[in-house]
C-alpha cells in the first residue's frame, strides 16, 4: 500500500480549518507549525501548506512535491527556496467575497456615510432638507465602474455591480479571449496599452469615464506604481479609488496628495505600504486616517468563514490529485 503523504501546514489561518482540510480521500499524515517550529514541520513533508515561505524555513534537504499557497497570491514564496520540481498551486475564492466589499466602500464614500455617522453622533441631524448646501448623494445605477484587472476578483465585482445597473469597463492582459458565463462588460482595454497611456501622463480613456475605479491587478514588476500622477490626472474630480490588490500598484504619495488636493472625491483602501507589527497598523496608514474622504479597512475584504472553507477544500482536491498522479488544479508553476 502506498504511504500517506506528508502534510505541513504553516499558515495560521488556515490551520483554523484542519476539519475541511483533512476531508481528503484518504488519510494522510498532518502536522502544523502551531504544534512546532515551521522547519521541524517542513522536515520531510510532501506538502506544503503556506501563506509565506523562506529560505530559513526550509530544511537542508527539501523533499516537497507541491508547495500550495492559502491565497491567489505567491509573492510571498520564496521560489529559489523550493525545490525545482516542486508544483506551486494557489487559491481563490475570494472573489465575491470582495466585490461585496467593493460595493460597500463605493457606497458609503458616495453616500458620505462615516461622515453622516460621525454628525449623528454628535447630535447633528444634517441633510439636503435641513442644511442648506450638503451634498447629494451620488447613486452606483447608471454610473461606470473601472476595473483595473479582469481576473476572478474583476469579473465578481462585474458580475455583482451588473445587478445595481452600472456599466463595466475593464483591463484585460487578453481581451479578445471570452468572458465566462454571467460575466460582461461594456468595454476591455489591453493592460498594455493602459500601462503605455499611463507611463507617457496621456489621458486613459478608463479611467477618464469612471465613477469608480477598482485596482485588482497582481502586484508584478510592471504594475508597481501603475496608479500614479498621471492616472490621477486622468481622473475626474467625482471619481473614487477603491484598492483592493497591492499598496504598492498605487504610489502612496501620489495618492494621498490626489485625496488633499480635492483631484480626486475619495479612495477606499483595504491593501497598504509596509506590513502590520502584530496588531499595529504601519505607519502609512496615519497619513490616511486624518483625511475624511477616506475608508481605510485592514487588508481584510476577502476575510469571509466561506472563503477559507472553500480554499481548504481546493487545497484538499489538490492532494488527492497529487495522490492520485493526476493533474494539478490552479498550478502555477
Amino acid at each position: 500500500m502506498v504511504s500517506p503523504l506528508r502534510i505541513a501546514v504553516t499558515d495560521p489561518i488556515i490551520t483554523g480549518f484542519a476539519g475541511h482540510l483533512r476531508l481528503t480521500a484518504r488519510e494522510h499524515e498532518w502536522r502544523f507549525a502551531a504544534d512546532s517550529s515551521p522547519r521541524e514541520v517542513l522536515d520531510g513533508a510532501d506538502v506544503v501548506v503556506c501563506s509565506r515561505l523562506t529560505a530559513e524555513d526550509m530544511p537542508d534537504a527539501p523533499s516537497a512535491r507541491l508547495i500550495h499557497a492559502t491565497g491567489a497570491g505567491i509573492d510571498r514564496i520564496d521560489a529559489d527556496a523550493i525545490p525545482a520540481d516542486a508544483a506551486v498551486c494557489n487559491t481563490g475564492n475570494h472573489g465575491s467575497a470582495i466585490a461585496e466589499h467593493v460595493v460597500m466602500v463605493a457606497m458609503m464614500l458616495n453616500r458620505r456615510a462615516l461622515e453622516a455617522d460621525r454628525q449623528m453622533r454628535e447630535g447633528t441631524w444634517r441633510t439636503v432638507a435641513t442644511a442648506p448646501g450638503t451634498p447629494f448623494h451620488s447613486a452606483l445605477r447608471g454610473s461606470t465602474i473601472g476595473i483595473l484587472g479582469f481576473g476572478e476578483i474583476g469579473q465578481a465585482v462585474a458580475r455583482l455591480v451588473a445587478g445595481l445597473g452600472m456599466r463595466v469597463v475593464a483591463t484585460r492582459r487578453r481581451p479578445d479571449q471570452p468572458l465566462p458565463d454571467g460575466v460582461s462588460a461594456d468595454r476591455i482595454y489591453a493592460e498594455s496599452e493602459l500601462a503605455s497611456l499611463l507611463a507617457e501622463s496621456e489621458l486613459a480613456s478608463l479611467l477618464a469615464e469612471s465613477d469608480v475605479v477598482v485596482v485588482t491587478v497582481p502586484l508584478t514588476s510592471e504594475t508597481r506604481g501603475l496608479v500614479g500622477s498621471g492616472a490621477f490626472d486622468a481622473m475626474r474630480p467625482e471619481a473614487i479609488l477603491i484598492n483592493v490588490a497591492r499598496g504598492p500598484v498605487v504610489d502612496e504619495d501620489a495618492l494621498f496628495e490626489a485625496l488633499s488636493a480635492g483631484r480626486i472625491a475619495g479612495a477606499g483602501i483595504d491593501v497598504w505600504w509596509g506590513a502590520p507589527s502584530g496588531t499595529t497598523a504601519p505607519e502609512s496608514v496615519s497619513r490616511f486616517a486624518a483625511l475624511e474622504n477616506t475608508v481605510l479597512t485592514p487588508h481584510f475584504s476577502g476575510h469571509a468563514r466561506e472563503v477559507f472553507e472553500q480554499r481548504a477544500a481546493d487545497i484538499a482536491r489538490n492532494i488527492d490529485l497529487l495522490d492520485q498522479g493526476l493533474p494539478l488544479e490552479r498550478r502555477v508553476r
